[in-house]
């Protein structure tokens, strides 16, 4: 896809990202990178003994495919300026070999006191293989308009 500015975007307008399948390399290297070891996602002895029957991904690390998944888009390539709030909710778990996508929602938008830029607000679904709702929020992002000059 083309990057977006501002003025491309129309309230209910929906993108959905490309799907990636959640590995034990990627819970190793969120648990390396984040220094959270919890057994839940480390110990798959302790973890079998669990309500979950065996290793889960960190829920954080939920977010964090979102945004890259989010970024593959390309919409918002070049016109992206910065991203100023989230809220998230945890729904259900994503196990190894999950593969999740998102669906993301314009759900507001409003322009600023400066010509140059915009903010929307997105309501965001990460969805696995079974078309199931594992995590969900909203994100804001201030966006470049066609004014700016990007």
């Amino acid at each position: 896809m083309v990057a977006l500015y501002y003025e491309d975007f129309q309230i209910g307008q929906t993108f959905v990202t490309k799907s990636r399948t959640v590995t034990e390399a990627d819970i190793v290297n969120f648990a390396a990178l984040s220094w959270d070891t919890n057994p839940l996602h480390t110990d798959r002895e302790f973890a079998a003994k669990t309500v979950y029957g065996e290793r889960i991904a960190h829920g954080m690390l939920g977010p964090v495919i979102h945004s890259g998944l989010s970024q593959m888009l390309g919409i918002m390539e070049g016109t992206l300026l910065a991203f100023l709030e989230m809220t998230w909710s945890f729904h259900k778990p994503i196990r190894i070999g999950d593969t999740v996508h998102v669906v993301q929602r314009v759900k507001e938008m409003r322009k600023t006191a400066k010509e140059d830029r915009g903010v929307i607000t997105f309501d965001k679904e990460l969805v696995n293989q079974k078309g199931e709702i594992v995590q969900k929020g909203t994100t804001t992002v201030l966006m470049a308009r066609r004014t700016s000059g990007i």
